[in-house]
């Protein structure tokens, strides 16, 4: 089978493609490198695929590219890229997540129609179910949006529906509930806060801490993404991909504090517009149709991070002086790369 992947210099995208490969008669990455974050960590993300025979990476941008010969060499498409954050999606900037979430995922699909692809995966969030009426969200639960980004995700969803309904193209949509791990954004909760500890730093958190998210390790939401290319599911399907650990952010922040050995300190501020008070997730179908399950736990996935970002960030001296105790013989990060929830 032949891939295409997109936002493959990101977190999940760089993820994804690395574990297509051995599956994989050939995988093409495709980014257009946005300064959403520094440009040096997405080309570090790419370092293992570029070693790769089969890997061959694009950079263009899906707005505008003419992605007609590189959609007419693909079995699947793995749709990962779009314009991240909740809370850079209000004002002006807005438009951006209009650009990159909506009107990119419509050109790709329109491309994926006309040269008959067997599979296309979304990459869907959370962020589309908003405050829910009740917990755990099921897919059929009203999608209520509470952020424009959360909007431009459910738009792109719907895209999706739209094609599948109309032309049979075979489409899933994967709603990913606060995905964290090795390679995770630096404007995210966990990379933040782990940076903040590393470096001496107060965590600086938004609202009480009494927020609860629904947290899912990298790995589990690639395996998803590999079972959802090539699993026998109705065109249009949409899927809720959680790690079953649902915890709030406090909690999360005490069992930080148990990884490195040393109590965080945290000075908390006002919530931020378009942050939800809960997400937690039924994953039940994706369970029946995909035999999917979530296989990494909390504990472990929160250690992974740790090791990596210490490799990544720190220095032996760095962590002895903050009396950080995690080991890192684990780790899989490279040379350091340079500095720039849910």
């Amino acid at each position: 089978m032949r891939y295409l992947v997109t936002g493959v210099a990101g977190f999940l995208g760089s993820h994804v493609a690395e574990a297509l490969l051995p599956h994989a008669t050939a995988v093409t990455g495709v980014d257009c490198l946005t300064d959403y974050y520094p440009t040096a960590m997405k080309e570090r993300n790419l370092r293992r695929l570029l070693d790769s025979e089969k890997f061959t990476f694009v950079e263009a941008d899906l707005r505008h590219a003419d992605l007609s010969s590189l959609v007419a060499t693909t079995d699947v498409v793995l749709h990962q890229a779009g314009q991240p954050g909740v809370r850079t999606s209000w004002g002006e900037d807005f438009a951006a997540y209009v650009e990159h979430n909506i009107v990119a995922t419509h050109r790709l699909l329109e491309w994926s129609r006309q040269a008959h692809i067997k599979r296309f995966v979304y990459a869907s969030s959370s962020s589309v179910y908003g405050n829910a009426d009740s917990y755990p969200t099921t897919e059929a639960s009203l999608p209520r949006p509470f952020s424009p980004y959360g909007t431009t995700k459910l738009a792109a969803e719907h895209l999706c529906g739209a094609y599948a309904e109309n032309w049979g193209l075979p489409t899933v949509a994967l709603r990913y509930f606060t995905v964290y791990g090795p390679r995770q954004r630096p404007d995210m909760a966990i990379h933040r806060f782990i940076q903040a500890a590393a470096e001496g730093r107060d965590i600086h958190l938004y609202g009480t801490g009494e927020q609860a998210r629904d947290f899912t390790y990298v790995d589990d939401v690639v395996r998803a993404n590999l079972l959802a290319s090539w699993k026998p599911i109705r065109p249009g399907t949409v899927l809720n991909i959680a790690g079953g650990s649902h915890v709030s952010v406090n909690m999360l922040l005490d069992k930080l504090g148990d990884i490195v050995g040393r109590p965080l300190t945290v000075r908390r501020g006002d919530t931020c517009a378009g942050d939800v008070d809960n997400t937690r997730a039924d994953c039940s179908k994706a369970a029946l149709l995909l035999d999917w399950r979530p296989l990494i736990d909390m504990t472990t996935g929160l250690t992974r991070q740790v090791e990596w970002q210490l490799a990544a960030y720190g220095t032996a001296k760095g962590r002895a002086r903050h009396g950080w105790q995690v080991s890192v013989a684990r780790s899989v990060a490279g040379p350091p790369m340079r500095t720039a929830t849910t």
